[in-house]
This record gives structure tokens, sequence and C-alpha cells, in this order.
């Protein structure tokens, strides 16, 4: 039963962590390419890594394995860690990301409402 668990957490903390750093290197190579300047800088890169590592390790690290792991089917020794659902899921979740960051570095300042001019003050006569 802790071997399914943990089996299934490698998993799952591969699948979040591929979709994060897929998206993050194509906003990084694309927006430096388009933009001659990256979005996010080195250091920015360093601290979504960090960040993303430590709460997904603990999200996955802390899930306690139940009983209905033993009803399913052992995996095989020569099954792949990386199943076609898992790429497929990868790849749908960073398509959807991808489009929405670049959506919002693009043509975000249109999308949001403009500014309010600052209020004039009225003098008394």
């Amino acid at each position: 039963m802790w071997g399914r668990n943990v089996y299934d957490s490698i998993s799952k903390f591969l699948q979040f962590q591929l979709t994060v750093n897929i998206v993050a290197v194509i906003v990084a190579f694309t927006g430096a390419c388009i933009t001659q300047d990256s979005p996010l800088k080195a250091v920015q890169m360093l601290w979504v890594n960090l960040i993303m590592d430590t709460f997904a390790s603990l999200a996955l690290a802390t899930e306690p394995p139940t009983e209905a792991l033993l009803l399913r089917k052992p995996y095989g020794r020569n099954k792949p860690l990386i199943s076609r659902t898992m790429m497929k899921n990868i790849l749908g979740h960073a398509v959807y990301q991808l489009t929405l960051i670049f959506t919002l570095l693009f043509v975000g300042e249109e999308l949001t409402p403009a500014r309010c001019s600052a209020p004039q003050e009225h003098q008394n006569l």
C-alpha cells in the first residue's frame, strides 16, 4: 500500500513539475525573443522553482495511503513513469497556461480598463 502511494505521489509530482517547468522555459525563451527582454529573470525563475518544488513536495509527501490502492492491479516493471495520459495532461495544462500568460503579457493592457484620471480639485472663487 505504501509503495503504491509513493509511486502515485512521484507521478503526480513529476506531472506538476514538468508542466510548470515547460511553461516557464517557453515563456522565458519566447518573451526574450519577441520583446528582447525576458519576462522572467534568472532569480525569478529560481524563486518559482524553489516555491513550486517545496509546496508540491510537501503536498504530495503528506498524502496518506488508502485501502483503495490495494484494489487496483500493480504496475509492471516496464511501465513508464510518465504515461500517455500524463503526457496529454502536461501538454494540455501547459497550452492553457501559456495561452493565459501570453494573453496577459502581450494584450493585457488592452484588456484592462483605462486608468481614471486623478480627481480635479475645484477652487472656490
